[in-house]
């Protein structure tokens, strides 16, 4: 035996941070020959064979540890070569392999630096578990981050889950541990076993697997998500040359596990989903979809926000290449496509980030900075750069492997403040004293950087509940770089109005109008999303007062503010059709609604109608940052609780007249001004018999007198009917 006794013993206890200098191939001192050792526990014989060239020696390896450790040696050669093993193992059976520990280094110098630095933009090509071929030799590169560890080792079912067969080399100081397996192929299990600092065996997920088992189980799954071919240039093309600002967005947010079921226990696929879903958001006309994360998740009822897999779209609903398919044909059909992604947190199961290598690695180790104590997660640690790294690459990743368009940011607030939702004392000031996250602000401004300069016309979306200024402001100005900011107070305002009964409307009219005090500090969004018809809230048809008339009129003329007041467009499944129970993620939308009497399905076609209005006016979308897309005509009637705004391309050329009347009284000859002389169109009316309104009307529009009213040098008496909305278009100029 050539090995010292130290030295077998670190290979018997697992505790060689670098078993690469002891196993495989080494030159024997003064070119004396080669020695080769294994560590193969279920081996009863071990030959070496060389390969490439026949002329280098064969040689048999001795047992020399019953832990499994053989060791042979030739002085026929001097310099090391590319060999097999031939293992017998202790039934008798015979399979030939390359050593794994044969293999240089599947990582560069140059891969490990730029991750500690935090700009490796592309590591999800370099850690995880990489289909590669070395020496003509298939197998799969496998390289995972665990500063900390003791010992790692690669456990799947390709080696019985064994962490004594493939234990990994620690790459220099990089803190990443690498082995390259040979014969390992896609659909292969494996976990990472890590030995910790205080000894103790831990079995972990991979932080960059692509794909898993579906849960409760939660193995790695080696796989390739590059095969896909993709056919969506041509979208891809048209999203690089649209300006996002001036075009129309209006978004149907959906959650893909309960949007439709094939029973109550079982969802459809991505691929089977494709097909419903495209003919419905074609059919109703939106934009866009956004979908509740996608991202792998073991908890099911956390919607997808509690993340277990940041690099793999969830198992439950198909494969890697499934959700690629539901994405191309979704542009395909000329439909953007958002995800929610989530690096706001992340949840505690001790077989995913927490706690990774035994040490809060990942998050803060002080729980002040390190925990949500309202959701039961872990927060980033920000100023890591390998952390950085990671959730910076995650989001170049879905836009790069699955040509996501848009990227919704969950719980910025969470990321900005210090104390969010902390009492005094648990929380811990920024070093000037401050309550803001200094380094979230930074990754954030990053985050946006990079997806807007490597992926031009992808967006960014922040859900920000707070006044944290400039949040849609370029960096370099002192924003945070986000595309679009979810307009939090506008729907707790509007929804807030809409619950009332019409009678005390009018003490509260501040609420329509105050969004418009703020409107241009940024590029809003307004949401009515899955979180305001969830946990007792009701859904929007329920949070509406009246008997039935009154709370679908009510709805169609909540959902038409949304669409023609200034900003773009979010609404979730369920409530276009005014479903009439809160969601749940175990069931399918309330579909069976749409055959019970005439209401919902004059939900469903008006707001088919508004998208179809929408899309074709660009008088609601071109302006909708711009100060002259948008003026009130009249915001102080709320004795009457009546509003009147005008929409118009920043040339005026086109204006539509918008006129609300939010109480169940009709108002006939209701005087608004008008801009223009001529004949206004009625494009829109809300109350019309087809949308389940009492049909009353302008008779197609009304005609411009010249009589000064609003400060207009024309106007118009209009009839207005109870609970509407209605739109009329400008004569052309």
């Amino acid at each position: 035996m050539i090995l010292t006794e130290a030295e077998l013993l670190s290979l018997v206890q697992l505790l060689h941070p670098h078993p690469h200098q002891l196993l495989g191939m080494h030159p024997l001192g003064d070119g004396m020959g080669v020695v080769a050792r294994a560590m193969i526990p279920d081996a009863a014989r071990v030959e070496l064979r060389p390969v490439h060239e026949p002329s280098k020696p064969s040689f048999e390896l001795k047992l020399i540890h019953p832990a499994g450790i053989f060791e042979g040696l030739t002085t026929q050669a001097r310099e090391v070569y590319a060999y097999d093993l031939i293992i017998t193992d202790k039934q008798g059976r015979t399979r030939v392999t390359r050593d794994p520990y044969s293999f240089l280094p599947s990582l560069s110098e140059a891969d490990l630096y730029l991750f500690n630095q935090g700009n490796e933009r592309r590591i999800y090509d370099k850690l995880g578990a990489q289909l590669r071929t070395f020496d003509g030799v298939p197998g799969t590169a496998f390289a995972v981050w665990a500063p900390n560890a003791a010992r790692v080792s690669v456990v799947g079912d390709f080696n019985g889950w064994d962490g004594r067969c493939h234990p990994m080399r620690l790459m220099g100081l990089s803190g990443v541990w690498e082995i390259f397996i040979p014969g390992v192929g896609e659909g292969a299990h494996y976990k990472f076993e890590i030995r910790d600092v205080h000894g103790a065996i831990r079995l972990r997920a991979d932080p960059y697997g692509f794909f898993f088992e579906v849960a409760p189980k939660n193995a790695s799954i080696v796989w390739n998500n590059r095969r896909f071919q993709w056919t969506d240039e041509a979208w891809l093309k048209q999203r690089r040359e649209v300006n996002p600002f001036k075009s129309p967005m209006s978004i149907y947010e959906v959650h893909l596990g309960s949007w439709r079921k094939k029973n109550i226990a079982e969802s459809f696929s991505y691929r089977e989903l494709a097909g419903p879903l495209i003919d419905y958001v074609r059919q109703m006309g939106f934009t866009h979809v956004e979908f509740l994360p996608v991202s792998e998740h073991a908890y099911y009822p956390s919607w997808g926000y509690q993340v277990t897999g940041f690099y793999a779209p969830t198992s439950r609903y198909g494969t890697p290449e499934d959700f690629q398919y539901l994405v191309n044909a979704l542009h395909e059909a000329g439909i953007g496509v958002l995800v929610d992604w989530v690096p706001a947190h992340f949840p505690r199961d001790e077989w995913a980030l927490a706690r990774f290598d035994g040490t809060a690695l990942y998050e803060h180790e002080d729980p002040r900075k390190g925990a949500h104590a309202d959701w039961g997660t872990l927060i980033f640690n920000y100023s890591r750069h390998e952390v950085r790294n990671f959730l910076a690459a995650n989001a170049l990743f879905w836009c790069d492997r699955y040509h996501i368009d848009g990227l919704r940011v969950d719980a910025v607030a969470s990321m900005l403040y210090l104390d969010y939702s902390r009492k005094p004392g648990e929380w811990l000031p920024n070093p000037y004293g401050g309550n803001e996250n200094l380094e979230a602000v930074e990754f954030l401004r990053h985050f946006n950087h990079l997806v807007h300069t490597e992926h031009p016309g992808v967006v960014t979306i922040a859900e920000e509940s707070t006044a944290w200024p400039q949040v849609t402001r370029p960096d370099y100005l002192g924003g945070l770089g986000f595309s679009f900011k979810w307009n939090m107070g506008w729907m707790h305002d509007t929804l807030n109005y809409f619950k009332r009964d019409p009678i005390y409307r009018k003490y509260h009219h501040n609420d329509l109008t105050f969004a418009m005090i703020y409107h241009y500090s940024e590029n809003f969004i307004l949401p009515l999303s899955h979180d305001e018809v969830v946990h007792g809230k009701r859904s929007l048809l329920g949070r509406m007062p009246g008997d039935d008339w009154q709370r679908f009129a009510n709805l169609r003329a909540l959902l038409a503010y949304q669409w023609l007041f200034p900003g773009k467009k979010l609404l979730f499944m369920g409530g276009e059709f005014g479903q009439s129970g809160e969601w749940n993620e175990n069931s399918g939308l309330q579909w069976w609604l749409l055959d019970e009497g005439p209401y919902h399905r004059g939900v469903q076609r008006f707001v088919q109608d508004l998208n179809q209005l929408y899309r074709q006016e660009p008088a609601l979308w071109v302006g909708d940052y711009d100060r002259e897309g948008f003026f009130w005509v009249d915001c102080n009637d709320a004795e009457h609780s009546v509003l009147t705004f005008m929409r118009q391309t920043p040339d005026g050329a086109t204006q539509l007249l918008v006129v609300l009347n939010l109480t169940p009284v009709p108002r006939e000859h209701y005087r608004v001004g008008l801009t223009r002389p001529g004949y206004w169109q009625e494009v829109l009316n809300s109350d019309s018999a087809i949308y389940g309104g009492s049909n009353q009307g302008n008779l197609g529009g009304v005609q411009a007198e010249p009589y000064c009213v609003h400060h207009q040098p024309f106007s118009a008496a209009i009839l207005l009917p109870p609970l509407s909305v209605l739109v009329f278009k400008s004569p052309p100029v």
